[in-house]
């Protein structure tokens, strides 16, 4: 309908009345107020002053998404373009952070606009911040400063000053940010354990309570397998299958199992079958969806699935009976999966093994107590995954080697230590054999041309690629690459030529930033960093929606054969919805994982300050530079505290350059720092640079 209206408008040489824009419809013109009212707000046209309708032309008018900040200035993103566009404090015109806002761009060059219009107040509905009671009234100050909103509160509701509280808000009481809100929920005190995280979960609408639907649903999930349960599945309880996973995981959705047949390899992957108790249309599946992810915060777990399922009778336990659906392959010694098999199954897990000790035989040959009798089976095990490994880098498989930050807590969730995250060979292994898995299961169904729901990674931009390698003969380092066709091989390329820079962490991590996101669409295009043509997840059900809905598909494609126009109908309308859902809370659980490690790490740093540690600069900006030590906390030195001589930013070279004495601050450059302040509300620490002797260094 809009296509046919602008259509109709473009092509008239003259602004049309609405009687005029009708009678062109032919008969089609039942949506034409509510589609002319879109167009308008999507300045695709506009109303002249006679009530006419032509199509908007001014080019300095853009729409797009406000990010704030605390200092009141923020930055406008519009869709398709690289840059962002600068709005000062003075020409925010009452908006705030999220909204969707109309600009004026005044300098094209610099990328300055104002906003002349609000379009969409995106405004959540559930926000969540600290009660406070000021001159008789109550209010709530809002954790996100970016929202320059204040929210008065007419029924307190038990909370005290100090709770921490998630209220809804709902009607603007004055021309200015005051807004009334009811309190929806009381977290707790703020120096409550455990209260933090809540509080930054809810910020993302991510929340540990589940609806009383789904609560009673749960009374009728069986906490065994029954025999009638077994109705049409393989029997693989004899068969050698265990688990491997971290040392506090409770929620385990993948086993394995190999033998060797002659030259090939027989790798069984076997998957909680959670689609046999999840099911559409239940409150336990509007919920899952909802959802969308389960959330991992430091030492807490917010699951998908109530702890019944997914610690329950949906884990992979050692020594009971659990459903999965099993994927096994046939693998060559070149590492390619020449045959298939995927199928509904029953399993009996020998072990719940742990990284840790796995890799003690894989890597220094010793064997823990109770892993006897299965050394053959994983040392095959690593003869398969390095082959796989091997095969998927010969076809351009992109390893960014990002290290991730692991934050030790006590028992009151106190942040006592933060680490590098170890990687080893066992954790190298479940992941060539996942990942295998879910190229099986989907290159299976993409042959059948069956609706689907694929994990997809675009192909990078050539700009972005082309200003990267120009960043880096800024830092004096010349890397050949063609980028007239940029494959997974050309990163791949850029990357091994990297491998002995001391920067390589920032520069592989700043690689990362130039490429597209990886999300979830009906539409499959590939997955670039995987090198892969046909990828899917499958892997993990109990912990991600799209995986659970990829075994739904497996049910009716595969086990019940129930493919018919109807069902293609359904899928071909339903899965795109599920893959956008999906995508938009991945991200909400990755920034939210994100904000609790700067959170625990400021906590951390703050019994810490005046200890000296050794870094590496990994960000230079004109407010100063941020330097990274060697467990992954990140702190910035303002440009300020650098009392030696004025710096200044030189945007070409990327670094700080004191003018008189012409000292540099550059990326990559190692700096000694000391801990002067850490603000775990907002999760910022603050260094500067360390001017003193090297006792008391920290590394």
């Amino acid at each position: 309908m809009e296509e046919k209206v602008l259509e109709i408008i473009k092509n008239s040489d003259k602004a049309l009345t609405y009687a005029e824009i009708f009678s062109k419809l032919e008969n089609d013109g039942d949506k034409l107020t509510e589609t002319l009212i879109k167009l308008e707000q999507n300045l695709k046209i506009r109303v002249t002053n006679k009530g006419k309708y032509e199509i908007f032309s001014d080019k300095t008018m853009k729409i797009g998404t406000l990010v704030t900040n605390a200092r009141g200035f923020g930055f406008v993103v519009v869709d398709g373009e690289d840059k962002d566009y600068y709005v000062s404090a003075d020409h925010i015109n009452g908006a705030i952070n999220g909204d969707v806002v109309v600009i004026s761009v005044i300098n094209e060059q610099r990328k300055e606009a104002i906003i002349r219009s609000i379009k969409e107040r995106n405004l959540k509905d559930l926000l969540v911040g600290e009660f406070y009671v000021k001159d008789g009234k109550n209010f709530v100050k809002l954790d996100d400063d970016k929202l320059n909103i204040i929210v008065e509160i007419k029924d307190a509701g038990g909370a005290v000053e100090g709770h921490k509280v998630v209220v809804k808000v709902e009607n603007k009481i004055s021309k200015t940010n005051y807004y009334e809100g009811i309190i929806i929920r009381i977290l707790g005190h703020k120096n409550d354990p455990g209260v933090d995280i809540l509080s930054v979960a809810a910020k993302y609408q991510i929340t540990d309570l589940y609806p009383e639907e789904v609560i009673e649903e749960l009374e009728d999930i069986p906490e065994e397998v029954s025999e009638k349960d077994l109705k049409g599945r393989i029997d693989l309880r004899d068969k050698v299958i265990f688990t491997i996973d971290g040392d506090d995981t409770k929620d385990i959705d993948d086993a394995i199992s190999i033998e060797k047949i002659n030259n090939h390899y027989k790798l069984g992957v076997h998957i909680a079958d959670v689609s046999y108790y999840v099911k559409e249309g239940t409150a336990l599946g509007d919920e899952a969806y909802n959802r969308g992810t389960s959330v991992y915060l430091a030492d807490t777990v917010i699951p998908m699935l109530p702890h019944t399922l997914s610690n329950g009778i949906c884990s992979l336990n050692p020594g009971v009976d659990r459903l999965t659906i099993s994927c096994e392959m046939e693998i060559d010694e070149k590492g390619n999966v020449i045959d298939s098999d995927i199928f509904e199954s029953v399993i009996k897990s020998r072990k719940q093994m742990t990284y840790k000790c796995v890799n003690k035989i894989l890597e220094e040959d010793i064997v823990p107590e109770g892993y006897e009798e299965f050394k053959e089976d994983l040392l095959l095990m690593k003869e398969l995954s390095e082959i796989i490994r091997k095969n998927k880098i010969n076809k351009g498989y992109i390893d960014f080697e990002i290290d991730e930050p692991k934050i030790i807590v006590d028992k009151t969730g106190k942040a006592i230590d933060v680490q590098k995250r170890i990687r080893g060979m066992g954790e190298k292994l479940i992941e060539d054999f996942m990942i295998a898995a879910n190229e099986t299961v989907a290159s299976t169904i993409a042959f059948m041309d069956l609706p689907f729901i694929y994990r997809i990674h675009g192909r990078p931009n050539e700009e972005k690629i082309d200003s990267f390698l120009k960043f880096l003969s800024v830092l004096g380092y010349k890397v050949n690459a063609n980028l007239n066709n940029i494959t997974p091989k050309t990163v791949q390329n850029i990357l091994n030529q990297l491998k002995d820079k001391k920067e390589f962490s920032i520069l592989s991590m700043l690689m990362l930033r130039s490429m597209q996101k990886a999300v979830y669409d009906s539409n499959n295009i590939g997955h670039f960093g995987l090198a892969s043509k046909y990828y899917t997840h499958f892997t993990s059900p109990i912990r991600r929606f799209p995986d659970l809905t990829v075994h739904r598909l497996l049910r009716t494609y595969l086990f019940k054969n129930n493919i018919n126009n109807e069902t293609v109908r359904y899928y071909t309308n339903e899965l795109p919805k599920i893959a956008k859902h999906s995508s938009e809370r991945e991200a909400a659980s990755v920034n939210c994982e994100r904000d609790v490690d700067d959170m625990k790490m400021a906590e951390y740093m703050q019994g810490h300050i005046g200890e000296v540690y050794e870094g590496m600069i990994n960000t230079v900006t004109g407010y100063g530079f941020y330097v990274e030590l060697p467990n992954l906390v990140e702190g910035m030195v303002k440009v300020d505290s650098l009392d030696d001589d004025y710096y200044f930013f030189e945007e070409n070279s990327f670094a700080l350059i004191g003018t008189r004495h012409k000292k540099r601050y550059m990326l990559g450059d190692k700096v000694k720092v000391i801990v002067i302040a850490a603000d775990k509300e907002k999760g910022h620490i603050d260094f500067e640079v360390y001017k003193g002797d090297s006792n008391g260094d920290k590394q």
